[in-house]
């Protein structure tokens, strides 16, 4: 791999020196989730061909699927017209991209019956995280 970062220096980075990530699965188009990048962990991304956050929460870099062994494979990675959201096309290995067992972290509907409005869960859960994260 190249050691050439100039195309880091690209990036719109916020001011906490991050970028928001969008994982999209290759093969149906669906958003499967959301999270933060910052300049390491997009250069390892690209490094290791699969997707590798910044934890926010934690405050430290977090490879897709460390625990889990969900790993987000790395098909294609865009950058939107003004660089600054990032938009990676992936294999998500297991189908399970959220931390509740489920395809999507994008699970819950804004609904409404009669004049209630409510989020209401609409995916199911594919695997106990009782069972994925021992």
């Amino acid at each position: 791999m190249s050691t050439d970062t100039t195309w880091l220096d690209e990036i719109k980075w916020d001011d906490q020196g991050l970028i928001p990530a969008i994982a999209q699965d290759e093969k149906t188009g669906k958003v499967v989730m959301f999270a933060w990048m910052n300049r390491e962990s997009l250069a390892m991304t690209i490094e290791m061909g699969r997707a590798v956050y910044w934890s926010r929460s934690r405050s430290k870099l977090w490879p897709k699927g460390e625990e889990s062994g969900h790993v987000q494979k790395l098909k294609s990675l865009r950058v939107d017209c003004d660089k600054d959201v990032i938009l990676m096309s992936i294999e998500q290995v297991g189908g399970i991209a959220c931390h509740t067992g489920r395809e999507s972290c994008f699970y819950f509907e804004l609904t409404q019956k009669d004049k209630t409005i409510q989020w209401q869960a609409v995916e199911p859960v594919i695997k106990n995280p009782d069972e994925i994260y021992k």
